[in-house]
């Protein structure tokens, strides 16, 4: 993995933006009607190639696909992983949405209903047999992509991204959650292997272990810690082997694009991600009730921590009605207020920072910032800051 003492090195989280065409093939696809795969191939391959050269022309260093050929980062695996059945029907919500539903129906009444002209269709999975990997050809065609895009653009790294084994719906075949989570991860481990023995660079998307530590309304902090504990434990037994210098983890507070009152703070989240053996993290701090919690220290000395600014979060609760880099515009429910037992290693403290001095525009255009800028030069731009 890249390392530099010059300059930052620039990445992203994975996923981006798949043109309006593909979208409109994949969809034909996912609903099970007739499409020409030889068609939909090349252009999967036709969008990596494009967007590989957009990230170069943009200046990022570490590229990747944008995941162009998939349906998401995690519903995939449904065509590389076998043991499972599918029915239509509404997927089961995270228990952290729940609470959060419970709190604002109105909103969430508005926010769901996006998921109706979902490109593939709504689909509710189960484990109904043994787990195991069965998507080789359709993960040699990605990397195989991936590396051609790569090259020809000079791009300094690449990675690829790769689901974390979780529970992918509900689990009707094995004797427990931990048994299930490591038959998945040995399973998915064959795709581990072989996106690190084609020379890419493997992230683990992981949101499943925030959710797993979030409050549900029904578990207790501990049973919360345990099942944060096991998850870590079958992700780690996945990734045994592979050099943490080849591994990167995201995690994040997930998809949904809420109030996000009962979110839990970073600081009780990172000792939890550092118990995973990566060798870099990056994780949300564009979210505004996050974006003043990215700095830590103590980290281990063997890993490096790679906080990125993405995809900022713009719905608020009414109650925010200041700035969101200061702790007093964000107000928490009990359930964010709650401790965590932290895992016990001297080198996984964390400190919260509300200095200024973290950009109020970070990962944004340079556009925003110069109208940010030129708006707190004028007069009502001064009196404002003056009142802070």
């Amino acid at each position: 993995m890249l390392r530099s003492t010059d300059r930052i090195i620039t990445t992203h989280v994975g996923s981006l933006a798949r043109p309006h065409d593909l979208l409109d093939m994949m969809k034909e696809r996912e609903h099970g009607r007739p499409y020409d795969a030889e068609a939909f191939a090349a252009r999967v391959q036709s969008a990596v190639s494009d967007v590989v050269r957009e990230q170069a022309d943009a200046g990022i260093d570490v590229v990747t696909d944008g995941e162009m050929g998939k349906v998401s980062f995690f519903t995939y695996v449904v065509e590389r992983l076998s043991g499972y059945s599918t029915t239509e029907g509404t997927p089961v919500l995270p228990p952290s949405w729940k609470v959060e539903i419970d709190a604002f129906p109105e909103y969430y009444a508005d926010y769901l209903g996006k998921y109706k002209n979902t490109v593939a269709p709504l689909r509710a999975m189960a484990c109904t047999g043994p787990v195991s990997y069965v998507g080789f050809e359709a993960l040699e065609a990605d990397i195989a992509t991936l590396k051609a895009a790569a090259s020809e653009v000079g791009a300094l790294e690449t990675f690829m991204p790769s689901a974390s084994p979780s529970g992918f719906g509900v689990n009707e075949y094995y004797s427990s959650t931990l048994e299930y989570e490591m038959a998945v991860g040995e399973a998915l481990r064959q795709e581990y292997l072989a996106i690190i023995e084609a020379g890419l660079v493997l992230q683990i998307d992981d949101p499943w272990l925030i959710e797993l530590l979030s409050e549900d309304g029904t578990s207790s902090v501990t049973e919360r810690d345990r099942a944060a504990r096991e998850h870590i434990e079958a992700l780690n037994h996945a990734l045994r082997g592979i050099p943490e210098d080849q591994i990167r983890l995201h995690t994040c507070y997930g998809l949904n694009h809420g109030p996000r009152v009962h979110d839990l703070s970073f600081a009780q989240v990172a000792p939890y991600m550092l118990m995973v053996n990566a060798g870099a993290y990056s994780f949300e701090v564009a979210n505004p009730r996050h974006m003043h919690e990215w700095r830590t220290s103590s980290c281990p000395t063997a890993r490096s921590s790679s906080p990125a600014c993405w995809a900022t979060q713009p719905t608020m609760s009414s109650i925010l009605n200041s700035s969101p880099t200061t702790s007093s515009a964000m107000p928490r429910s009990s359930g964010a207020r709650m401790s965590l037992p932290v895992p016990t290693a001297a080198t996984h403290r964390v400190r919260l920072t509300n200095r200024r001095s973290i950009p109020r525009w970070c990962g944004r255009s340079s556009g925003h910032s110069r109208r940010a800028l030129a708006w707190r030069r004028s007069a009502c731009g001064e009196r404002a800051h003056a009142r802070r």
